[in-house]
């Protein structure tokens, strides 16, 4: 129900990240680090502000839970997968205002 973000050189806690109500089965971050994607039980997909840690955007992907979630290489595209499905959402349209 909650993601954890670490400094890797220190091992200190820097965020938790509180929002999804069943819970999470994957993170991703964009590749230029700025955004946080993640996947959960409770079928959405949230996008994250990785510096803030603010939610961003909450997506409904359907009526699957959300097993796995991935940014494309150049950051466009996220692919989410649940048992059955497999959706594709253009980023740029997610988070425009």
């Amino acid at each position: 129900k909650s993601i954890k973000l670490w400094d890797s050189e220190t091992g200190d806690e820097l965020k938790t990240l509180y929002g999804h109500s069943s819970y999470v089965s994957s993170v991703a971050f964009s590749p230029d680090g700025k955004t946080i994607a993640s996947g959960s039980n409770d079928r959405t997909i949230k996008l994250w502000d990785s510096e803030t840690g603010d939610e961003l955007k909450t997506l409904v992907g359907g009526s699957e839970v959300v097993k796995s979630v991935v940014f494309s290489p150049d950051g466009k595209t996220i692919a989410s997968g649940g048992y059955n499905t497999i959706k594709l959402w253009d980023v740029s349209a997610l988070t425009e205002p």
